[in-house]
């Protein structure tokens, strides 16, 4: 070996150490809007329908599987290992390993929470719970609310978790494939849930006193919502939802009121022209703040707050699945969409769930198996 040779591999070796392998392989893509300039890169792939991302430290994200499994991705070394003490999982159809979000002020060793469709009958149900992680074993697994919305489909789970700024957690809960379920407060499906962080129900629950009525609904006349995002600052809860063919809605969720499937809505039928509902509007039913026509199918909602990216910050960012693309929403200080922008388009990926990382970059999932974020670019 002759010593420029020798040369090229000290220098090669100091360059590693110096700066670490970190698992970003390339840069998918890059572009600029309204005067932001960003850029994709491939962090990590090979998952297998990678459904919910939550970052337990500053460089280790868990990533749920839809098929069952729980990853810890490492982005120091790019490894992802697999977590034990999954319970079993329906991952038929739509259902699997949904949701995962940590506890308010998270700390090592605190509660994690779940959604997931959990075995029962032939078609499973919507299951809400929590455990701790020690290394790569969860410990500690409870299911604290087994949801009644059992169906004869395997469609509509949901499911997303979100919460407030005052010791409360909601998560979503789809029709199950079942319309009238929207409108029936017997079941949980179509509705949004809101119970204390130990499971609980808050006695301050909107239909805490109505017999005829499951005391954890928060909300209900909904389909599929798969994105939901609450806003500390201004105290909203943000959802957004599939829509028949059209339709798909970006809610504002308020205590104990109908958000209208499927009586009313804005789409159409899968084998018609024809309108699903009797209207787009009825008395008593909320309005979106926002609806897709055609379908973009959202599968995940991020309100962003991070630095970043300063002027994104209160945006709302949805991964759209059908459409292939990140759905930005601009809102104004009443709450109301005064903007849209679709980013991403030319990756030509179903973007499946969002998370921010401490440094306010946005990383995404894609049904096909990355993880990827979305960082500035220079």
């Amino acid at each position: 070996m002759d010593k420029m040779m020798r040369k090229v591999i000290v220098l090669m070796l100091m360059l590693v150490l110096i700066y670490p392998l970190t698992g970003y392989s390339k840069s998918l893509h890059s572009g600029i809007t309204e005067g932001v300039k960003y850029q994709v890169e491939l962090v990590k792939d090979g998952f297998r329908v990678p459904w919910a991302m939550a970052f337990i430290s500053d460089h280790q994200i868990l990533i749920t599987e839809r098929s069952g499994t729980l990853k810890l991705l490492d982005l120091a070394d790019g490894k992802a290992q697999i977590v034990e003490g999954v319970p079993p999982v329906f991952a038929k159809g739509q259902g699997g390993l949904l949701d995962v979000a940590l506890s308010p002020g998270y700390k090592k060793g605190g509660w994690i929470y779940f959604t997931y469709s959990k075995p029962a009958d032939d078609n499973g149900v919507t299951a809400f719970a929590r455990a701790k992680l020690n290394g790569t074993s969860l410990e500690g697994w409870i299911d604290l609310l087994v949801t009644k919305s059992l169906s004869d489909t395997t469609r509509h789970f949901g499911s997303r978790i979100a919460f407030d700024h005052n010791g409360h957690v909601f998560f979503s809960v789809g029709d199950r494939g079942v319309r009238p379920n929207g409108q029936d407060l017997s079941t949980h499906a179509g509705s949004v849930i809101r119970l204390n962080l130990d499971g609980t129900v808050p006695k301050d629950n909107p239909f805490i006193e109505n017999e005829n009525v499951l005391p954890e609904t928060w909300s209900y006349g909904h389909r599929n919502p798969q994105g939901l995002s609450y806003d500390v600052k201004n105290k909203r809860l943000w959802l957004i939802e599939h829509g028949p063919r059209g339709g798909d809605e970006l809610n504002l969720i308020e205590a104990g009121k109908n958000y209208g499937w499927p009586v009313i809505s804005y789409g159409k039928e899968y084998w018609g022209p024809l309108n699903v509902g009797e209207a787009t509007a009825k008395e008593g039913m909320e309005q979106p703040v926002k609806y897709y026509d055609p379908s973009i199918a959202p599968g995940s909602l991020l309100l962003y707050t991070g630095e970043a990216f300063p002027s994104w910050q209160g945006d709302l960012f949805a991964g759209a699945l059908k459409l292939q693309h990140l759905n930005q929403i601009k809102l104004n200080s009443a709450g109301e969409a005064i903007g849209e922008t679709r980013l991403l388009a030319s990756l030509n990926e179903r973007i499946r769930s969002l998370v921010q990382s401490q440094e306010g970059f946005i990383y995404l999932s894609t049904d096909s198996g990355k993880i990827m974020r979305l960082i500035p670019a220079k």
